[in-house]
Formats: structure tokens, sequence, C-alpha cells
């Protein structure tokens, strides 16, 4: 980062071909849109490209932890800026091309349920899911692209886990595991 903040293009370069699938793959799953994805990464590698000051090195921050901040908020400023317009599915983003046909179908559909359900998620318990779940980051670490405390995230993540489960269990994808009598009253 040193280096890029005297415009050398040859560390930018570095950087980029380095972080680029791991920034894509974040922003993909939260937009769930790959030339929208790819958008949202160029557009944080430029925005770091043009000003490299806004990354501070005294801060002792991560490079990731920070850039996936980036990152993140762009893809959130995009689902709030176009909420109501997303309702696309890639579904050969999803398709394995060696399975049975009837496979892909079911794939496909739980999937669909799947990014629909997510969608449904509150901005926080989306990012709190992505980070972990998805990118693999450590709690104490998305707590703080997140800027919350551990407990708050962890919250965040339980809450998310219920919210995905019942709405996959209303939408029949997933079924309730609850006791129902032979009248088929709940128990």
């Amino acid at each position: 980062m040193e280096r890029i903040k005297f415009q050398d293009h040859q560390a930018f370069s570095i950087l980029v071909d380095r972080h680029t699938d791991k920034f894509y793959g974040a922003a993909y799953r939260m937009v769930m849109n790959r030339e929208t994805a790819e958008d949202i990464t160029q557009e944080a590698f430029i925005k770091l490209w043009e000003n490299p000051k806004i990354w501070k090195s005294d801060k002792k921050a991560k490079f990731t932890t920070w850039f996936y901040r980036i990152v993140t908020n762009q893809a959130l400023d995009f689902l709030r800026k176009n909420k109501k317009q997303i309702d696309g599915l890639e579904v050969d983003d999803f398709v394995a091309h060696d399975m049975a046909q009837d496979k892909q179908i079911e794939q496909n559909e739980q999937q669909h349920s799947l990014d629909k359900a997510l969608k449904t998620l509150p901005d926080n318990q989306l990012t709190a899911l992505n980070l972990c779940f998805y990118e693999g980051i450590k709690n104490k670490e998305a707590a703080k692209i997140m800027k919350v405390n551990v407990k708050a995230l962890e919250s965040l993540l339980m809450r998310a886990k219920t919210n995905l489960k019942n709405a996959l269990t209303r939408d029949g994808v997933i079924e309730d595991k609850t006791l129902k009598n032979t009248k088929g009253e709940v128990a």
C-alpha cells in the first residue's frame, strides 16, 4: 500500500491480482449478480487507486479487513438504491453440468429459495453471514469490519440463521420439525 501511494502500477497490479477473487466473492454473495459484483469490486479498487491515502497504515488494521469494509459498504449502497429492482437469479451460476437434469432443477430451486430468503434479511444480518460463513472470517475480525462488538455480531448471526430457517420453512424448502398431533395441530 505504501508503494501504491506513490502511484506504483506494479504494486497495484499485484494487490488486485491477489485479492480480486476474494472481494468479488464477497460482493457477489451480497448482491447475487455477477456484473454488479464485478462493478462493485472494480469500483472499490479504482477508489483505492485514485485516492490511496484513504488507507491509514497507522490505524493498525489489516488491509483485507479494511477493504472488506469498503466492498461491503459499496454492496450495501447498491442494495439500498436498488432494493425494489433486485429479483433476478443467475441460474447458470449454480448448475453443475455433470448432474442429472432433475437434480439440477431441484438444486436450482433450492438455491433460488435460499437467495430469496437471503434478500429478506436486514443488511447487517446479511453482512454478518457473508463475512463469517461465506468468507470464513473469524468473528473478532468480522466484528471489526462491521464496527460492532463480538457479542453483537454473534447475535446478528443467530438472528440471521433463525430468519433464514423461518423463511425456508415457510417456503416449504425445509420441514418444520414441530410435533403435530393427528389433527395437524401443534402439540
